[in-house]
């Protein structure tokens, strides 16, 4: 009984342990030590570790034997009263192994299991090129980076690393391998009483542009610009033009700040010394590819990829990169989506290429799957895509009436401005008909499309009034007339 109260007491230390570290809920902390036993319990890389706890359980004859075994810093195990066993420096399933064979040699078919049931949590020391020298949390699955990278400066290196153990054994590790080669070994599993120190680094330079493996990274004292392009950065991607690299320099003692070094790839890399901070950029072959020129009735686009176009308006002049010997089928079918207007004259489009004017029908390059041209496009040609002219007819109660212009996104109060405004003297209330080139029936709200009559409705009361009156009043005049001639000659008696 004193001893699962005992056991008890250890779990509930061992818990509050985590708890404490983390600043953790009960409910998490449960479920971290779960999580934890059972990674342990699979993993054969877990080192038995003091402050562990385990259970030992068999059959002695009729007796059910239960034991709970917590390792503490002399790392001696007894198992029951049989045997004591040193761990130190043994995985659980070495310790597990010799335990059960133990048992079992003393009592055969005993059904003997030893578990582990609360894996240890220990403190390791971390200090040098860190935020604060402090103590960190950890347990025999933790690796030395789960340590060291949330504490680390910006100028922390991670390629000389050295733990100190509590014998006094001191080795180095580096973390850039065993991220980047997988070497494991570089990062190892930390122990109790473990001293991290952090130290400088020698030399960090940044890398960007046409590289596979862009971004910062920090070089041993030997390494140079060769090194970071082949190893670091995984050399170049397949467009990168390797006749356009640039250094910029942040920090040197004889140059600016900023200066730039222009190289030339390989002769004048193989041996380039790089200073920490230097930033360096590999040109891509795509930016310095030749570009052409297109205008009028095009689509400009948010880039040669996507296709959200903006409104034709904005297409004033568009700058187009193509590839050498690039012939003008394949290259206008690629960009299709520029000529999706609907206001584009794709028939009548030409080439304008110094003082030569070519003409091109786009419309049967794009729809055309036999046509074929020599046709090849050059540095600065010049497309032209004209505009269809289409019109937009207002007639009825406005001052102008006729045929105008169109012009996309407008509605129809735009066209009636055109034709004067309305002849307020013959429409009340801005009474229109709007009828689309299909037939339709458009409401105000409505973008007039192409060939679409607006008719201002003669709706006046006045209006019709002033038309009539003249007749009518001549009308009862006559009347009158004819009934007052009627009564002086006594007609009507």
């Amino acid at each position: 009984m004193k001893k699962k109260i005992l056991f008890s007491i250890v779990i509930l230390f061992s818990a509050i342990s985590i708890y404490a570290a983390g600043e953790l809920s009960v409910e998490t902390v449960n479920q971290e030590v779960d999580s934890r036993v059972q990674i342990a319990m699979s993993n054969a890389d877990y080192m038995v570790t003091a402050g562990d706890i385990y259970t030992l359980g068999f059959i002695a004859g009729s007796n059910t034997m239960e034991y709970h075994i917590m390792v503490d810093s002399t790392y001696k195990v007894r198992v029951a009263n049989l045997a004591v066993i040193d761990a130190a420096g043994k995985s659980y399933m070495t310790l597990k192994r010799q335990v059960e064979d133990i048992v079992s040699k003393n009592y055969p078919m005993s059904g003997v299991q030893f578990s582990l049931v609360s894996p240890a949590s220990f403190n390791v020391i971390i200090k040098g090129e860190v935020t604060s020298t402090s103590e960190r949390s950890a347990w025999a699955l933790s690796r030395l980076s789960s340590v060291v990278n949330p504490v680390k400066t910006g100028y922390a290196s991670i390629r000389d690393i050295t733990v100190t153990s509590t014998n006094g054994v001191t080795k180095h590790y580096d973390l850039f391998k065993a991220s980047r080669e997988g070497d494991l070994s570089q990062d190892p599993y930390l122990r109790p009483g473990d001293v991290i120190t952090l130290k400088k680094f020698h030399k960090q330079v940044g890398i960007s542009g046409a590289v596979r493996r862009p971004g910062t990274y920090e070089l041993l004292e030997d390494e140079n610009l060769k090194d970071l392009i082949d190893v670091y950065a995984d050399g170049f991607s397949e467009r990168a033009d390797v006749k356009r690299i640039t250094v910029t320099r942040i920090i040197d003692g004889s140059e600016k700040p900023g200066s730039v070094i222009y190289l030339d790839y390989p002769k004048q890399v193989s041996n380039f010394v790089l200073n920490s901070f230097d930033s360096v950029f590999i040109d891509s072959l795509v930016a310095s590819r030749p570009v052409m020129y297109m205008e009028g009735a095009v689509l400009k686009q948010n880039s040669d990829v996507e296709n959200n176009a903006t409104s034709i308006e904005t297409a004033t002049r568009i700058t187009v990169p193509f590839d050498y010997d690039e012939n003008y089928v394949f290259f206008l079918r690629a960009k299709r989506s520029y000529f999706e207007s609907a206001i584009a004259d794709i028939q009548n489009a030409f080439i304008v290429r110094g003082e030569e004017l070519i003409p091109i029908d786009i419309s049967r390059v794009l729809y055309d799957s036999n046509f074929t041209t020599e046709l090849v496009v050059q540095p600065g040609d010049l497309l032209r895509v004209p505009m269809k002219q289409f019109f937009v007819s207002v007639s009825g109660a406005v001052q102008k009436p006729g045929r105008y212009p169109y012009i996309p996104n407008k509605t129809y109060d735009y066209y009636i401005g055109l034709a004067g405004g309305f002849n307020k003297t013959m429409n009340a209330g801005k009474s229109v008909d709007i009828i689309d080139s299909d037939g339709r029936k458009l409401n105000k709200k409505s973008e007039i499309t192409p060939e679409t009559t607006i008719t201002a409705d003669t709706n006046s009361f006045l209006f019709y009034f002033n038309q009539y009156a003249p007749v009518i009043t001549t009308i009862v005049s006559v009347i009158a007339t004819s009934l007052s001639i009627m009564a002086a000659t006594g007609v009507l008696k």
